[in-house]
């Protein structure tokens, strides 16, 4: 059974930068980790939740146009690991973030994320840029 949790989160100056850690438990091997399809997304107060970046394999990324070229999604396979590198951010970029695991998955099709029990989710947390 696997478990996320997120850290990292603050409240950051417009222009700065944060890191984003989500730890994964309950993943059999580094090699599963490297295989299951991981992403980051984000919810802002009255907005769906937006998917921002995806990782899988041997590090196949993809990125949402709001971020590309500022945010950086990368794995720690030996500590199953998920980071997210922010920066530049703006106010634009204040929301919840949640790191979300499709276990099985070695291609990362967003619809995935969103069928009933399709993925696996942390709880988040809150970044705040002022």
């Amino acid at each position: 059974h696997v478990q996320l949790v997120e850290s990292g989160g603050d409240s950051v100056e417009a222009g700065g930068s944060l890191r984003l850690s989500c730890d994964a438990s309950g993943v059999a091997s580094a090699r599963d980790f490297r295989e299951n399809c991981m992403g980051w997304f984000r919810q802002a107060p009255g907005k769906e939740r937006e998917l921002i970046a995806t990782i899988v394999g041997y590090g196949l990324t993809w990125y949402a146009d709001s971020v590309k070229g500022r945010f950086s999604i990368s794995r720690q396979l030996a500590e199953k690991n998920l980071i997210l590198h922010m920066n530049n951010l703006n106010a634009e970029d204040t929301a919840t973030y949640y790191c979300a695991a499709l276990v099985g998955h070695d291609v990362c099709l967003p619809d995935s994320f969103h069928r009933p029990g399709g993925a696996t989710w942390g709880q988040g947390t809150q970044v705040t840029v002022s």
